[in-house]
């Protein structure tokens, strides 16, 4: 069975838990896998239902077919944002380009089409299977409709995927067996990145932005891949007048001008995560890092970028 989660690495306890419940063929109706992004919460859920689905062996065409979202009793569920009057799922984003202004949110109507999708008979699977993904992203109408559904699931499995489970109706999490999914040590990193053949990993070690990058992950290769890959994204103009701060209020509107005209906003709040990080390092006072949490908050509702920007780099030059 342990070819199962061959792949799956530096997660010993979640995968002995869900081996024994393959081999027991025990069951829970509603599972949570939380833990950090990007640790293999979402492939530990593809293996789990392959093993579900072929008595706890592994099988090559089932993986695929779960990976690929091609399986009739598979229902996946992500954050969507709406966009010309669709919901659009994030991972599709980018490619419709959806302004990332506005989190994205799984929604009602999503719910309904999950309660729908487990009311209706599998076709080819003892049950209706269905992953949320980030479930902790979800609007009010759309948690309080999860409940009803978790209150009587009927023959359906569902996963939910999260990394932040504390905002979830305590509710929900009561009615879930929870797995814990940790955060990888250094030597587990390492293994991973060579594993996927990231080769700017060896490259961590050399240079200080990287060192930076990589401490930012906190144990996550997912998050250091997507880490380098935004990294990489912003010109070295933007990063290393931000490393520096401006000094006089001409830099501080130039430098929000740049930033806004360059950069989409999921690179905007990653550059927050990053010079949070940066400034804790140089050891400074407490106030800059809650000035910048204050311009994310800024960015994630409705107030013009530029604008906010633009003061946030004021106040940053003030007390710098």
């Amino acid at each position: 069975m342990s070819s199962l989660f061959n792949d799956l690495i530096g997660q010993s306890l979640a995968v002995a838990f869900l081996e024994a419940s393959l081999r027991k063929k025990h069951f829970a109706p509603a599972y949570l896998f939380c833990g950090p992004n990007g640790v293999g919460r979402k492939l530990a859920a593809f293996r789990f239902l392959e093993g579900l689905l072929f008595n706890g062996k592994s099988s090559e065409s089932l993986r695929r077919r779960l990976e690929e979202k091609n399986h009739p009793d598979l229902l996946i569920i992500e954050p969507t944002y709406i966009h010309q009057g669709r919901l659009v799922p994030k991972s599709e984003a980018d490619l419709e380009s959806v302004s990332s202004r506005t989190p994205p949110q799984i929604r009602l109507e999503q719910i309904r089409d999950l309660k729908r999708f487990l009311g209706r008979n599998p076709v080819e699977a003892k049950h209706g299977m269905v992953i949320i993904e980030s479930v902790d992203l979800m609007a009010e109408p759309a948690a309080n409709a999860l409940l009803k559904t978790l209150e009587e699931p009927g023959h359906g499995l569902l996963i939910l995927i999260s990394s932040a489970p504390d905002r979830l109706l305590s509710t929900i999490r009561s009615r879930c067996q929870n797995i814990l999914f940790k955060r990888l040590d250094m030597d587990q990193l390492k293994f991973v990145l060579k594993k996927k053949r990231i080769l700017e990993f060896e490259s961590l070690s050399k240079n200080e932005s990287y060192l930076e990058i990589l401490s930012l992950a906190n144990g996550s290769p997912g998050q250091l891949i997507q880490n380098l890959h935004i990294w990489k994204s912003i010109p070295d103009d933007i990063s290393n007048n931000l490393k520096n701060l401006p000094q006089n209020p001409l830099q501080a509107l130039s430098l929000a001008r740049d930033l806004t005209d360059t950069l989409d906003g999921e690179q905007q709040l990653w550059l927050i995560n990053w010079l949070q990080f940066h400034l804790w390092n140089q050891k400074l006072d407490q106030e800059p890092l809650r000035r910048l949490e204050k311009l994310r908050l800024h960015l994630l509702g409705y107030v013009q970028p530029r604008l906010a920007w633009e003061v946030a780099l004021l106040d940053l030059m003030v007390n710098s």
